[in-house]
């Protein structure tokens, strides 16, 4: 039976939304702690790189002329946005570049861009402290997992994850911010789950992006509306038509809460070291590990071939890419400029290098097998010149929780990102304050810095 309206019923969404809603900052695992500052650093960092970026400044320019009273900051543009717009805007420039962080804890879900572009705005609506900033998106980020867990053939569907769990995570995010009950966010995770949306089709377009920045204003309006007594499914994930039987073609509900209580999945969040699909970081690994090695000259190779997990084809199968936006999902291109430059950060994904004949001369070398044997974060590769054959393995991408980034690579890659948009001085200033997060009394001091 249905159980929609009844407050006094026992569903599987309200017991989740009920442990979120009675979760203090004292629970937070000293893992989890560190994982928040963390992911607001390299999350702040990643929206400032992509804040000058044209689609945004395409985006931007809607929303100023169909948007409403501005009382949000858009990061590194000196502006404000209303208060559904704003992070709209902050949640697509944090997603443009690829580059934000992706846990793949049986879900690939870039959390942060929806998340804390919601939490953001409503940071200024009232005043909001580090601690209470950081409980709220571990909070967030245990509803779209769990949500996305029970859903496991969400992402064989087509849907976009970012885009559909981001909408539930920023939802729960800003409802626990904002301070509502466990009936009210029971609420707000529905009306978040029925606006979720965003296709894969759209990979390599100004769309994908858009999804995260829909999902973080769909997940403030939940909340707001909740907060004002708007009602919802109160078994939005589990009920027969939930988001766990029509967004998946299987469904495991009791997954949403399962182990509920024991740690955190922000703990296991994942850090981008390079600047397009995650799955291909395993490969780029590899051919730079083989380039710094082997000492390989690019002009010299006559063929690279690469053992990756099927899921890493299925994604990034674009063979020639005619943008920037193509090129961060292309297994043979990020394989080539790898080789080539060294590194795949910002640069090596640009609509330059995308079209540079000597780089597509040698993406045509590259060929890519499925390996059902491999994990998601593993890859072999072989590169073959006339003077032999060039073999590594990567057992985990770096990045992974498996492997992950140290907090002074997270800094350096913070700094890199936002010192060119805020200055050296100010970015600097930034990061201080980020790592000292959970003693921080209002969060507007640290939206001036970085807006």
């Amino acid at each position: 039976m249905d159980q929609n309206l009844d407050t006094s019923a026992v569903t599987l969404t309200k017991t989740l939304c009920g442990h979120l809603a009675g979760a203090r900052f004292s629970d937070l695992t000293p893992a989890a702690t560190n994982e928040a500052r963390r992911g607001v650093l390299d999350w702040i960092g990643c929206a400032l790189a992509g804040s000058g970026h044209s689609t945004i400044t395409r985006l931007v320019a809607v929303l100023q002329e169909a948007g409403g009273r501005p009382q949000a900051r858009v990061l590194g543009r000196n502006l404000r946005l209303g208060l559904l717009d704003a992070p709209l805007a902050n949640g697509q420039m944090g997603h443009i570049l690829d580059f934000d962080d992706t846990h793949m804890g049986g879900v690939v879900l870039h959390a942060s861009s929806p998340v804390l572009a919601a939490l953001f705005a409503l940071a200024e609506r009232a005043p909001v402290s580090g601690a209470d900033l950081m409980l709220a998106y571990a909070v967030g980020f245990e509803a779209g997992v769990r949500s996305g867990r029970a859903a496991p053939g969400h992402h064989k569907g087509g849907w976009h994850l970012t885009g559909t769990l981001g909408s539930i995570a920023a939802g729960v995010a800003a409802g626990k911010l904002i301070g509502l009950d466990g009936q009210r966010i029971t609420y707000t995770m529905g009306i978040a789950a029925t606006q979720a949306g965003g296709m894969q089709q759209n990979r390599g377009t100004s769309c994908k992006s858009l999804h995260a920045g829909k999902a973080a204003a769909n997940g403030v309006l939940a909340a707001l509306l909740a907060e004002r007594g708007f009602d919802s499914t109160q078994e939005i994930i589990e009920g027969r038509k939930g988001f766990s039987r029509i967004y998946s073609d299987v469904a495991a509900p009791d997954q949403l809460t399962a182990g509920l209580g024991d740690g955190w999945v922000i703990e296991t969040n994942g850090h981008k070291p390079y600047a397009c699909g995650v799955v291909l970081h395993p490969l780029i690994d590899a051919m730079i590990a083989l380039r710094n090695r082997d000492h390989i000259a690019p002009e010299a190779v006559t063929e690279i071939r690469l053992r990756v997990h099927p899921f890493v084809l299925s994604i990034t199968d674009v063979v020639e890419p005619s943008s920037g936006l193509q090129s961060k999902f292309s297994t043979v291109h990020s394989a080539a400029i790898a080789l080539v430059d060294g590194a795949a950060g910002i640069a090596q994904y640009s609509d330059a290098r995308a079209k540079d004949p000597f780089v597509a001369a040698l993406r045509r070398k590259v060929t890519a097998a499925a390996d059902e044997t491999l994990g998601k974060d593993e890859a072999y590769a072989s590169v073959i010149t006339a003077g032999g054959c060039h073999d590594i393995h990567i057992a985990h991408a770096s990045g992974t929780a498996a492997n992950p980034m140290s907090n002074a690579a997270i800094e350096a890659k913070f700094l890199a990102n936002a010192a060119p948009v805020i200055s050296t001085d100010r970015a600097a200033r930034a990061a201080a304050y980020v790592w000292a997060l959970e003693r921080q009394a209002d969060i507007r001091d640290l939206l001036e810095l970085v807006a």
